[in-house]
């Protein structure tokens, strides 16, 4: 019983010792809604369906994205991101969970650019930053793959725009 007590003591004290939460940049939160388009990962053509929504109260926004590969309907990948504020109204701070499982997920950080964001997930010897840009009813989604002598090499590119999102029952 005194366990049980003490644990409802414990979640009745959280919210007042919790900060503030921090907002989803503007910048970030162009991405919400969904998107189609087409892009090469790897220099392999894909189609690639995005689905973008609030989650945690707002605190943060969750990216679901669903690509197949063009010459094998088989070839398949999903990733699912969330994506929200920092310390100051400049940053970008993140999570990046896919297909490949609970080994390949991994943090990341980033700051406000013209017209989007960019935002850094450390994998081994490379950072993957993730440049996005919305303009309108158009986004571009590049990932170059960074070493630690700072040397890009493209990794994926996608260009999508705003489409009608799918029923909730339609998703995987």
């Amino acid at each position: 019983m005194k366990q049980v007590l003490w644990a409802m003591a414990l979640l009745a004290a959280a919210p007042v010792g919790a900060e503030e939460s921090t907002p989803v940049p503007e910048n970030v939160r162009r991405l919400e809604g969904c998107w189609r388009g087409t892009g090469t990962v790897m220099d392999k053509p894909v189609t690639i369906v995005l689905v973008v929504h609030p989650v945690v109260l707002g605190a943060m926004i969750a990216v679901d994205a669903d690509s197949v590969a063009t010459a094998d309907p088989d070839d398949r990948y999903a990733a699912h991101l969330l994506l929200g504020g920092g310390k100051d109204a400049a940053a970008v701070t993140g999570f990046w969970s896919d297909s490949f499982g609970g080994t390949m997920t991994a943090t990341g950080s980033g700051t406000v650019r013209p017209g989007g964001f960019d935002i850094g997930y450390r994998y081994g010897d490379a950072t993957f930053v993730n440049r996005w840009r919305a303009n309108g009813d158009e986004l571009g989604w590049e990932i170059v793959a960074r070493d630690a002598a700072g040397k890009e090499q493209p990794f994926a590119r996608y260009a999508l725009t705003r489409a009608a999102c799918p029923a909730r029952d339609e998703r995987d």
